[in-house]
């Protein structure tokens, strides 16, 4: 079995390299992606039609405003082949989207390479990573089917469509086991909408927190605000912290995410109603509060330090009070940028 991916988390490689053959194709990313893949035993191959031809299976994980052009690029590799590929491919997108932009995609591959076989998809959870190590309350964990490998922790996959992975020929049990996938439906966009409604609640408190731990820094109460948090809320502070703290290297990534987040609130769960009372056009701001959230994440990765962050190589905003320094002296920089901007005029 062929598993191609397109920028997904290494680890989930890694604790299946001896039984499958794992493939990409990185012509534009990092060094640090290249070396990951190198690290992984993942073969990088020279071109997308190469990567279709070779492959049962392709896995899209990019930030969300990649999804549908990693699509376009996979549906054109195919028309591209010298000879029609002759078995079944799987597209797997776990991508963090809303649902409607789940069915776009879906929609463009009915279109155009109809024979491709589809399936929404969504992560939650953190990274693989074995189970002596300290895995988030998100993820299971999964024996090992060899008594001398260790276990796994995995986060959970959940998956929706006409094409159930487990009943791919291509060894599609063990793969749907080995992800820890669950199949929740036939209908396009349920998996994607479940993960949108989950992440709403870890990312969107994250960045509350983010807001708060900034805004007591500021005022020189920082420490008393974990005082009182580890007082009265000791595991909020837990999870503020680890949240917080691991956002930094992500927050790129996250600020798409939110905005599809607010789209499937808006579009799936009926919250595009905000603002009629006041007479403003219905959709209006779909995005809604996610709006906000997602201006939050854009300015810790466009306005401040940790946006520079690597998750291999942190140097940044390693405790609560850093990442609260870090963010305060990228608002205090925007708010010089835009005074001297008011001189100017």
């Amino acid at each position: 079995m062929n598993v191609s991916l397109k920028h997904i988390n290494f680890p989930s490689s890694q604790q299946d390299q001896h039984q499958n053959q794992t493939k990409t194709y990185l012509p534009d990313f990092s060094e640090d992606t290249h070396q990951r893949a190198l690290k992984s035993s993942i073969e990088c191959l020279p071109t997308d039609e190469s990567l279709v031809s070779e492959s049962d299976y392709i896995f899209s994980i990019v930030p969300p405003r990649d999804a549908f052009t990693i699509a376009t690029r996979i549906t054109t590799a195919l028309k591209n082949l010298s000879s029609k590929k002759l078995s079944d491919l799987y597209y797997l997108d776990l991508n963090a989207i809303a649902p409607s932009t789940a069915r776009s995609i879906y929609a463009h591959f009915q279109a155009e390479a109809s024979e491709v076989k589809f399936i929404d998809g969504g992560i939650i959870g953190g990274a693989p990573a074995l189970k002596s190590s300290s895995a988030p309350s998100t993820t299971v964990s999964i024996p090992s089917s060899s008594t001398s490998s260790p276990s796994w922790s995995l986060p959970s996959i959940p998956l929706s469509g006409t094409h159930p992975l487990s009943s791919s020929p291509y060894s599609g049990a063990h793969l749907s086991a080995l992800l820890n996938t669950n199949h929740l439906g036939s209908a396009v966009g349920q998996a994607s909408g479940l993960k949108c409604c989950f992440a709403s609640m870890t990312k969107g408190f994250t960045a509350l927190c983010i807001q708060a731990f900034t805004t007591a820094e500021k005022m020189g109460v920082r420490g008393e605000l974990e005082k009182v948090m580890g007082e009265r809320v000791p595991g909020l502070l837990g999870t503020a912290g680890k949240g917080v703290v691991g956002m930094g290297p992500k927050a790129y990534r996250w600020v798409g995410e939110m905005r599809e987040i607010g789209g499937c609130f808006g579009e799936e769960g009926g919250w595009d109603v905000r603002g009629e009372e006041e007479g403003k056009e219905k959709g209006k701001g779909i995005e809604g509060i996610f709006a906000e959230v997602a201006e939050v994440y854009r300015i810790v990765a466009d306005e401040t330090v940790l946006g520079e962050e690597k998750t291999e190589k942190r140097k940044r905003g390693l405790t609560i009070e850093d990442v609260a320094i870090c963010v305060g002296e990228g608002l205090d920089g925007m708010k010089a940028k835009k005074t001297k901007r008011v001189k100017k005029e």
